[in-house]
């Protein structure tokens, strides 16, 4: 009996935790370069001992292993705006933060009180050199190429370090649209980058999927807690009939 209930609570278990994870990419559908993520699941089958077993001959044990990330890429939409820019193919921008560089397909970049090129939370948006873009008053017509080389009507100011990894699954989210590399998968520099001014990459997450798939792991979450009411009901029924022949 206990067997029954220990099994149904870990479907429940699973389902909550895909449920955050649903519901995660929802609320980031809109987010420029955001990859959704799915759930890895594995299933433990067990005989059955006993006849009155409601989940018949086979009790499945689930556990939620791992998240996987999509990796598609999103659409490409123009802004218009000489700072947004996309990576139409493979790579990922360089991006130095306070806990050292990462890297992110979200290409909404802006300008900081000092003229650097920075993203949205401030931080420096890195050259294939390893170093931050600085834009004087009289840099005013911004021009990026397709190879990631930035100039001005003033000058070259350098090319944009755009990397990908031999195992891009591995990279680690760390914050909105950022990823972290583990050791053992260093950044590679892209040769021959693709990027596109005055654009952006939009989340890959399809709201409409999304939403479906809410809706199924609820029903499903509702339809175990219905199996875990029952059985609960049935342990107490049969306790009390058996008090009865004591």
């Amino acid at each position: 009996m206990e067997n029954t209930l220990f099994v149904a609570l870990s479907r429940q278990v699973t389902l909550r935790r895909q449920m955050d994870v649903v519901a995660n990419n929802i609320a980031n559908m809109n987010t420029t370069g955001f990859k959704g993520e799915k759930m890895m699941f594995v299933e433990h089958l067990v005989r059955s001992k006993s006849d009155e077993n409601k989940l018949g001959d086979t009790l499945n044990y689930v556990r939620d292993i791992a998240t996987v990330r999509d990796t598609t890429k999103g659409n490409i939409s123009q802004t218009g705006n000489p700072l947004d820019l996309a990576i139409t193919k493979e790579g990922y921008f360089a991006i130095e933060t306070a806990t050292g560089e990462q890297y992110t397909r979200n290409g909404r970049f802006q300008l900081d009180a000092t003229g650097q090129l920075v993203n949205q939370s401030g931080h420096s948006v890195l050259s294939s050199t390893g170093q931050p873009f600085f834009f004087g008053p009289t840099d005013t017509n911004i021009v990026i190429s397709g190879d990631g080389t930035v100039a001005t009507e003033n000058g070259s100011l350098g090319r944009l370090r755009v990397v990908q990894f031999d195992d891009e699954l591995a990279l680690k989210q760390s914050g909105g649209s950022l990823f972290k590399a583990e050791t053992g998968n260093p950044p590679i520099d892209v040769e021959f980058p693709n990027v596109a001014q005055g654009a952006l990459e939009s989340s890959n997450v399809q709201p409409i999927i999304e939403m479906t798939r809410m809706i199924e792991v609820h029903r499903q979450y509702e339809s175990v807690k219905s199996f875990i009411d029952r059985e609960d009901e049935r342990q107490k029924s049969m306790i009390r009939e058996l008090s009865k022949t004591v």
